[in-house]
């Protein structure tokens, strides 16, 4: 007769009992009726394509996650790992090899190998496409697949990012081989990946559903189903977690200060970390209005960046000072915060002709999907009245704003955030070449000595040293002022109890969502 092991998620308590087989069934289908089949989260906009290799949004890069994979990946403590690749080797200091694992299926059932590989990474640099991710591969000399399961990728010189890169998800060759115009293609609606989900469902503006991939070849998650909740509204996505419409979600600093009673907390686990993101006030370096880095200064000794983290975050934020993250190699702990001086600030507007009788004026535009950024405006044009500049705020649904105004880069200023992996790489936003359509160069900024220190730090592989060059970047572009770095934010993060297993790591707490079980109430 068989022993039965259990392991009670709501006591915690392990026990082992004898039963006849077929009490052993009965008892197995009664615990997987204990617990839910859904885990149930928000978006507050439209994703743009499911295509990781069109994609520029955040909402499409999470949908994304869960249907693709890369080469490699972070594990939980950042450190590169294999995903869709066995095992690597570097043959010498510019040839890596790649070995691919076998029997990894795409979502309907065709054999994943190194034709994928080849496609995604030829796609990436097809012309016809507009992607940000050609300058990352920039220094591949080639790669040739040498059977169906093993690669060998060569460099022009040694690349510091020589695996981060592959991190990019692989999308199918059998998919797109026929199909005329990936920009325009039905995949980018309906996705095909490797991943542990499927996507089951997406129409615009309504709940997008995920599925489990029985067939993944990595652990298979425990929670069969995602369903995405369409929440343009903030209040309203709070007001369906507390409800527990949600499992969960992000919490505005409000929220968690003022908002949260008893019973929220009790139902709810928070979790709160330094956010790997910054929000800025970016100008138009090719607008004449900001060509003189005076006027940039004078905006910038105007805005109280403190002031600013007390109204919109309550404290739960810190001032940013540079375009890389503090606790990583790229952060210059010598570059001072910015300093508030309206007496300095109305100097030089006065140096360069403006007064009260002719005011220095701009238009800063935002999305409208996001009430923080929407604030931070309304903040930055009361603090910038102070010294008589007149900013006008426009607000704009998120796509409309990325196809109309960001991409052709038809604005004077904008307000957006930047998310940063792990690993700094200054070329895709800061090196003059991405400042084409398509690239994240999106305020046209251009500066050699920071071109030639970005390809200096390609070819180091040495910490140390990538650190020392990092830092001199850092100092260069916080001088140059292409942006108001405002500050970084901390992610807030509300998972309900009765989600299992929940493990906070360093790349967030969703990193073995595999492993989580959800009770039902």
């Amino acid at each position: 007769m068989p022993k039965l092991y259990i392991k009670l998620n709501l006591s915690l308590i392990y026990f082992s009992i004898q039963l006849p087989m077929k009490n052993i069934v009965l008892l197995c289908m009664l615990l997987v009726s204990v617990y839910s089949s859904t885990l149930n989260l928000s978006l507050s906009s439209n994703p743009s394509r499911i295509n990781p290799v069109l994609s520029t949004d955040s909402v499409s890069s999470e949908i994304e996650s869960w249907i693709f994979n890369g080469l490699f990946k972070y594990n939980k403590d950042g450190k590169i790992v294999t995903e869709l690749a066995s095992s690597y080797k570097f043959l010498d200091d510019v040839t890596l090899e790649v070995k691919l694992k076998q029997n990894v299926k795409w979502h309907d059932g065709v054999e994943f190998t190194t034709d994928d590989v080849l496609y995604t990474y030829n796609a990436i640099h097809n012309p016809k496409l507009y992607t940000p991710l050609t300058a990352s591969y920039k220094k591949v000399l080639s790669i040739v697949a040498n059977d169906k399961y093993t690669l060998t990728i060569k460099y022009k010189e040694a690349y510091f990012k020589a695996l981060e890169i592959w991190m990019i998800s692989i999308i199918p060759k059998h998919i797109f081989e026929n199909e005329k115009d990936m920009m325009t293609s039905e995949f980018n609606k309906k996705p095909i990946g490797t991943g542990p989900y499927k996507l089951k469902e997406l129409k615009l503006s309504q709940d997008i559903i995920l599925t489990v991939n029985k067939n993944y070849f990595g652990a298979v998650p425990k929670i069969e189903k995602i369903r995405y909740k369409f929440v343009p509204d903030i209040t309203t996505s709070f007001y369906m977690l507390k409800q527990k419409q949600l499992d969960l979600g992000s919490l505005t600093p409000i929220q968690i200060d003022r908002q949260l009673d008893k019973e929220f907390k009790d139902s709810f686990n928070i979790y709160e970390k330094q956010s790997f993101g910054y929000g800025y006030l970016g100008f138009n370096l090719k607008n004449e209005k900001f060509k003189n880095k005076s006027i940039r200064e004078a905006i910038s000794f105007a805005i109280d960046r403190q002031e600013i983290i007390d109204i919109l975050y309550f404290g739960h934020a810190k001032i940013c000072n540079g375009p890389f993250l503090p606790g990583t190699f790229a952060y210059n702990d010598k570059v001072l915060t910015p300093t508030v001086d309206l007496i300095k600030s109305k100097q030089i507007l006065k140096s360069l002709g403006y007064d009260e009788n002719s005011p220095f004026e701009f238009e800063v535009i935002t999305n409208a999907n996001n009430s923080a950024r929407i604030n931070l405006a309304q903040i930055i044009q009361y603090q910038l009245q102070k010294v008589g500049i007149k900013m006008k705020i426009r607000v704009m649904e998120w796509q409309a704003f990325l196809n109309t105004v960001v991409h052709p880069r038809k604005f004077e200023s904008l307000i957006l955030g930047w998310s940063l992996a792990l690993m700094p790489d200054a070329r895709s936003i800061w090196h003059s070449s991405s400042d084409i359509k398509g690239g994240f160069n999106l305020v046209g900024y251009e500066n050699k000595n920071v071109d030639k220190l970005i390809e200096k730090g390609e070819t180091t592989v040495n910490k140390d040293k990538l650190g020392k060059i990092y830092r001199e970047i850092f100092k260069e572009i916080s001088s140059d002022l292409p942006y108001i770095f405002l500050y970084i934010p901390d992610s807030i993060t509300a998972v309900n109890k009765n989600i299992k297993n929940v493990s906070p790591a360093l790349i967030g707490i969703t990193h073995n969502q595999e492993q989580w079980l959800k009770i039902k109430e």
